[in-house]
């Protein structure tokens, strides 16, 4: 599955070198350098910590959600299956909306599952993933602007307003969908069978899934996702693993400025960390370039006057170049490792 998105991650790598290549120049290359140089190893390695914190923790809501859907997997196996989500996510094109599908494929590998309640696992995930990342950054868009007269600084103000309407929008979008949900499944049934059937007649050795078949597994989708969202003591585990997950990530980005001998409120990272996030929705790789922009900008919008562009970009690229590749090492690993036909081994085995 990944082979098949090889063209599109190729071209994907490549815009965002391109990408790269401005924010550095706009940086400034020789300052940058000389920023980076100076970086302490001692933070840069409780970066590399909190890091991984932040994939055991989100492997703690995977596992959670499996553990609803009666799919046995140990924590290790969730923690390096999380992993190898990362780095499929990490690879593709519009993030993890190109990635979920390598992800269900691995987890349905690993735990010997059904493709469907695999995809249900990780889609639940994501959903609850997004609720403490906004909820974070509207507790730290309201201590930041109780510290901070935010002024006439309208990039800062539109970006905590973007916060305030996205915590407005989704959960009312996922209401009005769960209460249509029967609605939404038959229309997506009557959507994809043609398209899945017509897919599946182009490809050698695949065989054409009769309609039947097509309506039982996205039935199986929805009945997954409806067990997990029917499920308190589920749901609660899972978000707080998430929300500690969120935080793990904040504090990286408040010690990737430690690092290079500046300090920041951490308030700033808990609203900037989850508004550049959304830019992992891009057609770049897991978001490369586009969240480290995104990043940049919202930090110099902030006002932070000791935070100059090589600082910014500097404290960025340290903290992006963990968070996004030292899972995408692991998970690359995970990948080859499960290709090769080896089991990562259930629950208790």
């Amino acid at each position: 599955m990944i082979r098949e998105n090889l063209p599109a991650t190729i071209l994907g790598f490549l815009a965002a070198v391109g990408v790269f290549a401005l924010l550095f120049y706009f940086a400034g290359v020789d300052e940058l350098v000389s920023t980076l140089a100076l970086a302490d190893p001692v933070y840069v390695g409780l970066i590399v910590a909190g890091t991984l914190a932040w994939l055991a923790a989100w492997s703690v809501s995977l596992n959670t959600v499996l553990e609803v859907l009666d799919v046995d997997v140990s924590y290790l196996s969730s923690f390096l299956v999380f992993a190898g989500a990362t780095f499929s996510n990490n690879i593709t094109p519009f993030g993890q909306a190109g990635g979920e599908p390598v992800t269900a494929y691995l987890i349905s590998r690993v735990a010997d599952a059904e493709y469907e309640r695999s995809l249900a696992a990780i889609a639940s995930v994501d959903t609850l993933n997004f609720v403490p990342s906004i909820t974070i950054a509207l507790v730290g868009a309201g201590y930041f602007a109780s510290e901070v007269a935010l002024g006439t600084n309208e990039n800062l103000i539109g970006a905590i307003a973007a916060v305030g309407a996205l915590a407005v929008v989704v959960p009312t979008l996922v209401y009005v969908g769960w209460k249509r949900r029967y609605r939404l499944e038959a229309r997506l049934i009557d959507a994809l069978t043609p398209v899945i059937r017509s897919l599946a007649g182009r490809i050698p050795r695949v065989p054409v899934p009769t309609p039947e078949g097509i309506e039982h597994r996205i039935n199986g989708f929805f009945r997954a996702i409806e067990r997990v969202a029917s499920n308190p003591r589920g749901l609660a585990l899972a978000l707080a693993a998430s929300t500690a997950g969120w935080l793990f990530q904040m504090l990286g980005l408040w010690l990737a400025f430690a690092a290079v001998g500046v300090d920041v409120r951490l308030s700033i990272a808990l609203v900037v960390v989850p508004i550049a996030a959304i830019a992992g929705v891009t057609p770049l790789p897991g978001g490369a370039g586009g969240i480290e922009t995104v990043l940049v900008l919202l930090l110099l919008a902030a006002p932070l006057p000791q935070v100059t562009e090589p600082i910014a970009v500097a404290a960025v690229v340290i903290f992006r170049g963990a968070v996004y590749w030292i899972p995408t090492v692991i998970g690359g690993l995970v990948v080859a490792w499960i290709g090769s036909g080896v089991g990562i081994g259930r629950s208790g085995s």
